[in-house]
């Protein structure tokens, strides 16, 4: 049999025979190669119609580097549909970091806000209280610590407040504390000039008990200040009490309210009882959250009281092991007070006090 090759007659030479093999070779090879590339790869080209078994992706490598780092396919799942084009696998996004909250699981982040919602008061009337129960809540977001916005760094500018708040979904309140608001003249006008449906948040507890509370707190601070009947009374034999000093004049609740009113009307108010608040913890933040509109998810199961404190703390959660109570700044024993000294306040504090129960149309039952 006669072979041609180029016009030439004969049987190949050796050289041209070998190259016909090794290029056959090479296109079986390359060949089983597509094949198995086509099978196993995941993105680029895994035979969803013949239902092939998905491979895990590895870097790209050659040689005997890629059969060390290669691992074996997954079992068959379900089969998404595809663009029938290839394309490079895009790199994995990052999760969203939520934000600080304990009760969203969503993990959308959400929008920082201004508040919607203020506890506005009262100083040692048991604000942290109410802001650490409520913070409990699903619907509620707010900031932990006290920006003094309002009083202090009112020239810092709303962006700047807002940036200090917790982010919030759409279906969330932003709330935040602090209780200096409550005897600031300009706090009212200007939490009005934010917005005029700011609902408002008043902690309110006996103005003696919250006296030589507040007096505690101080002497901790300074223990060389003086005594609480000295800063008390300008006259005590006749009765004169120092309203200049702030621990006296912030029990004068109705004159502060006065202040509000311009503004706000009392249905924008609520008035938390400071004693309630310890004896009845679940009753008084049931009217709290009706107060803010939303369910009443805080309920007794989520409250036990501490004998060592002397009021209630919260109990374990989910989202905690431990139970949780208010710092040992709170709940501490109160200094002893010349009972005589008590009445002489409590005489002092009643008409305001009468007046306060007539404006708010609440008797809490100081006298």
């Amino acid at each position: 049999m006669a072979y041609r090759v180029l016009g030439r007659a004969g049987p190949p030479q050796p050289r041209r025979a070998r190259r016909l093999l090794f290029a056959f070779t090479l296109s079986l090879s390359c060949t089983y190669l597509c094949y198995s590339f086509l099978c196993c790869c995941d993105d680029l080209g895994r035979s969803r119609l013949l239902g092939a078994p998905r491979c895990l992706r590895g870097p790209s490598a050659g040689g005997q580097k890629l059969l060390q780092k290669s691992r074996p396919c997954d079992p068959p799942g379900p089969t998404p549909s595809e663009p029938s084009a290839p394309s490079a696998p895009a790199a994995a996004a990052p999760a969203p970091r939520l934000s600080g909250s304990n009760h969203s699981g969503s993990p959308k982040l959400g929008t920082k806000r201004l508040p919607q919602a203020l506890i506005v008061g009262v100083k040692k009337g048991g604000t942290r209280a109410v802001l650490e129960f409520i913070r409990v809540h699903p619907d509620v977001r707010a900031l932990g610590t006290e920006p003094h916005f309002f009083d202090r760094n009112y020239g810092r500018g709303l962006d700047w407040y807002r940036s200090l708040m917790p982010r919030t979904l759409e279906s969330q309140i932003t709330l935040e504390k602090t209780p200096s608001y409550f005897v600031t003249q300009e706090a009212p006008r200007r939490i009005f000039n934010m917005s005029r449906d700011t609902k408002l948040i008043v902690v309110v507890r006996n103005p003696v008990t919250r006296a030589i509370s507040d007096y505690t707190q101080t002497l901790s601070k300074k223990p060389d200040i003086p005594t609480f009947e000295g800063l008390s009374f300008r006259n005590r034999s006749l009765g004169l009490v120092d309203v200049s000093w702030n621990a006296i004049r912030i029990g004068m609740y109705v004159l502060h309210l006065e202040s509000w009113l311009q503004y706000f009307p009392l249905a924008q108010i609520h008035f938390v009882s400071g004693e309630r608040l310890i004896t009845d913890p679940a009753g008084e933040m049931g009217r709290v959250q009706d107060f803010l509109g939303i369910k009443r998810f805080i309920t007794d199961k989520h409250f036990y009281f501490n004998k060592t404190k002397g009021f209630p703390c919260l109990k374990k959660t989910q989202s905690s092991l431990l139970p949780r109570c208010l710092g040992k700044s709170k709940g501490r024993t109160h200094v002893q007070i010349d009972p005589e000294v008590i009445d002489q306040l409590r005489e002092f504090y009643r008409p305001y006090n009468i007046k306060f129960y007539e404006t708010v149309g609440q008797d809490f039952r100081w006298e």
